[in-house]
């Protein structure tokens, strides 16, 4: 890919990066995944240690909590179901492969974490955010990265991405959809450490934001 920027100071990049834990989120459609792969081979060339992993999933566990929770077939789960197994997998992912991660000074990409958890099942699905974070205290080893990146973009661009099989979440409707989006950006606006990137452009141009983000978190 062309145009891609050089890491100004690449010593010192590596170094404010050991052991750091970075997540990159937002509504379905942002192209985060894509982004995470990005900074990943970024970091990478850079001379970076660097593991990438998604949340739910990336442990035999999490992966079969994440079937459950985006199959279509379970329309009727409640959202409090939802979030007892997001937090579930969640535990098992930080144990099984975040933590011995960043003990051996590498940095933590993660696509998603408790911040979708607050937009989704806390603003959109009513729960409360404060009450999602009350409950994240209660069952991680650790609530918040180091720096989080909300790929933000409107429903109607997002919905033209996803040009697949929707899955039980991405289901839910355009209404619930612009909640979640709301939901990130009031998260962004209450809480530290956290960067909003217009996920509107081509990719190019948001990963080149997405790059800024970590060359300027402190």
């Amino acid at each position: 890919m062309k145009g891609r920027g050089k890491l100004s100071s690449k010593e010192d990049l590596r170094t404010k990066l050991r052991s750091k834990f970075i997540v990159i989120d937002g509504p379905d459609g942002c192209g985060k995944t894509t982004q995470c792969a990005l900074l990943g081979r970024w970091l990478t060339e850079g001379g970076i240690d660097v593991e990438i992993f998604r949340d739910p999933g990336d442990t035999p566990i999490g992966e079969n909590i994440r079937r459950i929770l985006l199959n279509p077939e379970h329309i009727k789960m409640d959202v409090r179901t939802e979030v007892l197994l997001y937090m579930a997998a969640r535990a098992q992912l930080w144990a099984e492969k975040i933590a011995p991660v960043l003990q051996a000074n590498k940095c933590v990409i993660l696509d998603r974490w408790l911040s979708s958890t607050c937009a989704y099942q806390g603003y959109a699905g009513s729960l409360g955010i404060e009450r999602i974070i009350k409950l994240a205290e209660n069952c991680l080893e650790r609530v918040w990265p180091d720096l989080t990146i909300i790929l933000d973009i409107d429903i109607g661009t997002a919905s033209q991405r996803l040009n697949r099989q929707l899955d039980r979440m991405e289901q839910k409707g355009s209404n619930y959809h612009q909640k979640v989006r709301q939901g990130f950006l009031e998260l962004a606006r209450r809480q530290g450490g956290f960067v909003v990137v217009d996920a509107s452009s081509d990719i190019e141009t948001v990963h080149r934001k997405v790059v800024s983000a970590v060359e300027e978190m402190s």
